[in-house]
Order: C-alpha cells, then structure tokens, then sequence
C-alpha cells in the first residue's frame, strides 16, 4: 500500500508514498484513489482517504492536502483545514505533531521533507512548473521560519513520470534552454523529429542539492511505466481515458 524511504525513517516521523493498492475505488480508478479533483464517486475517494489516515495513526482530517494549481506557493498549517480556508498551494509545512501533510500527484514529483532535530516537515507537489517557479526553494525556506535548519532537512521524491516516458515538444525545450543552457543536459533526442525526452526527477533532484540540504534522494519509480501501482496522467492521456486516479505522499511528525 505504500513505499518508505530510508532517509525519511528517523526518530519521530511517519510517512508513505502510497500506491494506487488498497482502497475502494473502481474502473480506471482501482483502488486507492485519493483525487477529490477527479470524477469519481467522492464517497469512495473519501474512504480512500480514510485509510491512508488510519494507516498513518490519525483521524481523517488530520490527513491535511492542498487545492493544487501548480505554483510556487506553501501553506504553514497548524492542523485541519479551517472551514472556507484558502487551500490552495503546492506545498505544506508544519511544525504541529501528528498532522499529516499530503500531496497528490499522478505523474508530478511528490517531496517530502522533514528535518528530525527540529521537528519540522514539509510536503511539495513538484511538476516543471513548479519546479522552475520556486516551489520546493520556498518550502525549505517555509520549513526554516519554523525553526529548521536547511543543512539538517532531509528530502526524498517519490514515484514520478521518467524521463524514457516524459516526451515534449520543441517550446518546452526552448524555454528551459533559454533559462539556462545547463538545462540541456535534461533532455535526450526524441525518436520524433523536433522532440525530447525530459528527465524530471534528476530536474527535481538537483535542484534540491544546490539547496545545500543533508540528504536528498529518490525513490527512482516510474508512474507511467509502473501501472500497477500507480496512476498516471499521461497514461491516461495516451489512452484516450476520460479521467484518472492519483495517489499521495504524506508525512507526519510525532509529539
């Protein structure tokens, strides 16, 4: 039901990258579908949710996840959503024990950060949008107002689309040649002419390390390639499916 990762397993925290195995939900959103944003039936996709929060310890609304839009923006929580609170961010951080940060992704680079010393976590939903825009820069600097210490914040990326499976055109190129030509490294010649092939997760992961933070690692899975436990957007598009299913990584610090 869910994968852990040995940098993140340290005294006082708790956390999963879940898989799409284990919840209640049915066609092309077996099983764990935890997406309030897609369309299936929010009964079951409440349920889904329920228990990734039992798995976790916690009471359903302690399992805590952001209205994402794909920016750089981070919410400081300090426990479940106040009623018509703002959600909407990529990334969450807290300081408060036993409240579950969780991200949703089905293709996107999910991170999760926790510095153990000070007992502050941090949860960002990263594609390239929000990787160039700043989002996981403004969580450790989220994370640091809460009393961490970057060089003691450790961070890990879970399940995210490969860079054999991540194809884009001629202007996605371009438009990260042009920020930097360092950027080139990330991409290989497509088999189609004007096309490439993008590596996210070392985009994600290198950016992390030129933060200076303690460790920084990934999961190294594919949710395209990995259709049992995973759902993916780009799957879904390639198919011509009306819809899909996404997971979510969470993280939790104990009192």
């Amino acid at each position: 039901m869910k994968i852990e990762a040995n940098e993140l397993n340290c005294d006082g925290v708790t956390h999963g990258f879940f898989t799409r195995n284990g919840g209640v939900s049915r066609g092309f959103y077996e099983s764990l579908n935890i997406g309030l944003g897609s369309d299936d039936e929010r009964p079951l996709v409440l349920e889904n949710r329920k228990r990734i929060a039992e798995t976790l310890g916690i009471a359903p609304e302690y399992l805590v996840s952001p209205y994402q839009i794909h920016s750089p923006d981070v919410i400081t929580v300090e426990g479940p959503w106040a009623e018509g609170a703002d959600r909407k961010a990529d990334a969450l951080v807290t300081k408060t024990p036993n409240v579950a940060l969780g991200v949703a992704t089905a293709d996107c680079g999910p991170i999760l950060f926790a510095d153990p010393e000070a007992k502050v976590i941090g949860a960002a939903h990263s594609g390239w949008k929000g990787a160039i825009s700043g989002v996981m820069e403004n969580t450790v600097e989220a994370m640091e107002k809460l009393g961490a210490n970057k060089h003691n914040i450790r961070a890990v990326l879970g399940p995210t689309i490969s860079q054999n499976s991540y194809e884009v055109g001629q202007e996605f190129f371009e438009r990260f040649a042009d920020m930097s030509q360092a950027n080139e490294r990330y991409f290989i010649p497509s088999s189609r002419a004007e096309h490439y092939m993008f590596d996210l997760p070392v985009f994600i992961t290198n950016r992390l390390k030129d933060l200076g933070l303690a460790k920084v690692a990934s999961i190294d899975v594919c949710t395209y390639v990995d259709e049992n436990r995973f759902f993916s957007y780009r799957r879904t598009t390639h198919r011509k499916e009306p819809d899909y299913g996404r997971q979510i990584s969470a993280i939790m610090i104990g009192a």
